[in-house]
């Protein structure tokens, strides 16, 4: 049921093709950049742009409509000059996470076996991320909005049906697709289209074994990134199919992405949410989706970085 390399698929940035928005439109929702701004100083394994990795933006990528086959590449070479790969495999969290990047099938339809050994792997990571302080805390922030239960082994259970319950994302075939799958591995629509894969790690990897190709970066006038960012908007291709834009997060955590969209999916019931936070330097929009009680898909939408939007 793997694909690609044993690494699985990295992905770090996408979303789906949608306009900057402008960032002093929104309005934003103080009570969860409270609690995200702690977890963010609380992410002690967030890597450091320059000293753990080094990312080349090159040049700004152009105009991409969904579903079209073909991008001109505005990056001669690859996102990602350098990771550091002994630190990411020394950390708990990276590595259980990268060991589950090759457990799905890429194709919607196509029905998930999972194996006992994965359904393992699955748990040997909650088990990790839950034992940080990322996850301590968000767990003590949902229990004391009454949206967890107080047991982490509950809170576990709860997690594992957030994440890695499979369903049907295609009406065709068996169950296909799972948040975790959605989110941080990546997926294809009817052969023709990228669907999340919005993870800088498996973005990494799967760049790194030639599966995924940098077209450039996505970005407003007034608001150009910079190599130290920790949230991008970027276009890419992935085993020959075109991501036009999409955002998300560099460099940090698994537990610190699994704890902010598990917050907004917990915290809210309808079944798209949406949330405009000042995080660190930036002012971010994000997104969950629900798939009944499981996460369909979640991801960050970069509004303003460096500090533009304040």
């Amino acid at each position: 049921m793997a694909y690609g390399t044993s690494y699985g698929v990295l992905m770090v940035v996408l979303t789906v093709a949608q306009p900057l928005v402008n960032a002093a439109s929104q309005t934003v929702n103080q009570d969860l950049s409270n609690i995200l701004n702690e977890l963010w100083k609380l992410d002690k394994n967030r890597l450091s742009p320059g000293t753990d990795y080094t990312i080349d933006l090159q040049g700004k990528a152009g105009y991409v409509t969904q579903g079209s086959t073909y991008a001109r590449d505005y990056a001669a070479k690859p996102l990602f000059s350098s990771v550091d790969e002994d630190k990411l495999n020394s950390i708990t969290t990276y590595a259980r996470f990268i060991k589950l990047l090759d457990n799905y099938e890429m194709a919607t339809g196509t029905a998930e076996m999972v194996t006992t050994e994965e359904v393992t792997e699955n748990n040997e990571f909650l088990d990790a991320i839950l034992e940080t302080e990322v996850m301590k805390r968000a767990h003590t922030y949902l229990v004391g909005k009454g949206q967890a239960r107080a047991s982490l082994k509950q809170f576990k259970t709860d997690l594992y049906e957030i994440w890695f319950r499979v369903y049907h994302r295609d009406r065709n075939g068996g169950a296909d697709s799972s948040g975790f799958e959605h989110v941080f591995v990546g997926e294809s629509k009817f052969g023709r289209e990228i669907m999340g894969l919005h993870n800088w790690v498996q973005y990494y990897l799967q760049e790194k074994h030639k599966h995924l190709d940098y077209k450039g970066y996505k970005a407003s006038y007034n608001d150009l990134p910079d190599s130290d960012d920790h949230v991008l908007n970027t276009q890419f291709s992935w085993h020959g199919l075109i991501k036009p834009v999409g955002s998300a997060f560099v460099g940090v955590s698994p537990e610190f992405e699994v704890a902010i969209f598990t917050i907004l999916f917990l915290t809210s019931t309808t079944k798209s949410s949406t949330a405009v936070v000042n995080l660190d330097e930036y002012q971010l929009e994000l997104v969950v989706y629900r798939h009944g009680r499981s996460i369909g898909t979640a991801y960050p939408k970069l509004l303003s970085s460096n500090k533009r939007h304040l």
